[in-house]
């Protein structure tokens, strides 16, 4: 019996850890930062991974102190710290955006003033690989800031069955959610970097920067 339903919430994590997984702020933003930053598929796998990985073990960490406090005041705060993360998306999108509008009118401000002689300014090529460790702990701490409740009740079934059926859930979780998001991220980034052209990568941090913002705001304002 405690072996079935074991099995029963294990598929459980699965199904929920893919499907909530579907949501855009999950795998678009990784899409168009690759595209901007020039994350090679291995790295742009790494740091998906990695930002799962922060996900997951929030939720997790919430579940097993809701264990130890109380599922509702443990789901109230979650649900709170879902809000405020939309709200986060939001403002990484718009900072990343106004940053990346910044240094491409700089860049054609200098190399306007190289072609007319008043300046001998060396401007990086658009194509150049800069990886700039700052996007990826950003995007860390913003995913790591936003667990799942929906994971909670999940773990308060599996509680009396011990702790090994609880590792048996989290694991399912951990491993469906960040799986999920690498499958749904990497094709995504293949799509964005099909898309060629002098426009999209002198505009490309500031275009990032705004699917960025627009991807939380559709969060924010449908509540997933």
């Amino acid at each position: 019996m405690d072996r079935t339903l074991t099995l029963a919430l294990v598929a459980a994590a699965v199904s929920l850890g893919s499907i909530h997984t579907l949501a855009p702020d999950h795998w678009l933003p990784f899409a168009a930062l690759a595209r901007s930053e020039r994350w090679p598929a291995r790295r742009t796998a790494l740091i998906t991974a990695a930002c799962g990985l922060g996900h997951v073990t929030a939720s997790v960490a919430l579940g097993l102190l809701g264990l130890l406090f109380g599922l509702e005041l443990l789901r109230t705060f979650g649900q709170r710290m879902e809000s405020v993360s939309g709200l986060l998306l939001i403002g990484f999108g718009l900072a990343y955006g106004a940053w990346g509008l910044h240094r491409s009118i700089s860049a054609r401000a200098h190399e306007h003033a190289h072609k007319h002689g008043h300046a001998h300014v060396h401007v990086l090529p658009a194509t150049s690989h800069l990886h700039r460790p700052l996007t990826t702990w950003t995007l860390f701490l913003l995913f790591s800031a936003d667990p799942c409740v929906a994971v909670i009740p999940l773990l308060f079934a599996a509680a009396p069955l011990g702790w090994p059926s609880i590792l048996a859930v989290v694991c399912a979780y951990e491993i469906a959610t960040i799986g999920t998001m690498i499958a749904l991220v990497l094709p995504a980034r293949a799509a964005a970097g099909a898309v060629r052209g002098a426009w999209v990568d002198r505009w490309g941090d500031a275009l990032a920067g705004g699917i960025v913002t627009i991807v939380g705001i559709v969060v924010v304002s449908l509540g997933i």
